[in-house]
């Protein structure tokens, strides 16, 4: 499976509608999204714990509101052609998503600042627009991993890594997580491997050349993150043809 990785990021600004629209049109099939909270408790849709990078604004997303916060120009650090694009909320992305037959990846950002109850509101958000069943939560912090499969222990989940360790798979399982997602330097047959031992999805993050995204494919992996989904679209049909 190919993921848009915060949506069809080389074309337009990350984690933005436009960037959702244009993965959306790619004919990937699935979307990967970051979450994190704001002052009053919000989830939107950011990478960075600070807006310095990708908005106009300062300072960290966790000392605005999203009243605050959406008055930001989120578009123009890429192009001016998006100087309209603002930060949106989880419920409104939730809204527009769940008509498109597109499966998602919600990326809890924690691994850095705490966020009080973000992995229960993201759950709710979910649960409220029926997404469940079609959505894979992941992060880099296996607390947060926990936490939702203590939440609901039939949701997938995903250990998000890009440290090697021995037995990976079983950590990632012994922590509450259904399924892998590693960075694609770590990729080798051995992890895939031990992977389809433990019966656990594996997905590769972010694979943006065709060289790697035809070692994704050969080796079995079960999905690939890309800023360029419509090239994977092409690489994926070509290995196909084969």
């Amino acid at each position: 499976m190919i993921y848009a990785h915060r949506g069809a990021s080389k074309l337009a600004p990350e984690n933005t509608m436009p960037a959702y629209d244009l993965a959306s049109e790619s004919g990937a099939d699935g979307l990967e999204i970051d979450v994190q909270l704001t002052k009053d408790n919000i989830p939107v849709l950011i990478h960075d714990e600070n807006v310095r990078r990708t908005t106009n604004g300062t300072g960290f997303v966790q000392d605005y509101t999203y009243d605050q916060l959406r008055l930001l120009d989120a578009g123009s650090w890429f192009s001016s052609k998006f100087s309209d694009c603002s930060i949106v909320t989880l419920d409104y992305f939730l809204r527009w998503f769940k008509n498109r037959s597109m499966q998602l990846n919600v990326e809890l950002k924690t691994n850095v600042i705490h966020y009080n109850n973000i992995e229960a509101i993201v759950y709710d958000q979910l649960n409220y627009h029926q997404m469940l069943d079609r959505t894979v939560i992941s992060s880099f912090n296996v607390a947060s991993v926990e936490k939702i499969t203590a939440i609901d222990s039939n949701v997938q989940t995903a250990f998000l890594t890009s440290i090697k360790r021995k037995h990976l798979p079983k950590y990632a399982y012994d922590h509450g997580a259904s399924s892998l997602h590693v960075k694609y330097r770590m990729l080798d047959k051995a992890l895939v491997k031990q992977c389809h031992h433990h019966r656990m999805p594996l997905r590769i993050y972010t694979v943006n050349r065709p060289s790697w995204m035809t070692k994704c494919f050969k080796l079995g992996c079960d999905g690939i993150f890309t800023d360029v989904p419509h090239e994977a679209v092409e690489q994926r049909d070509l290995f196909e043809s084969k």
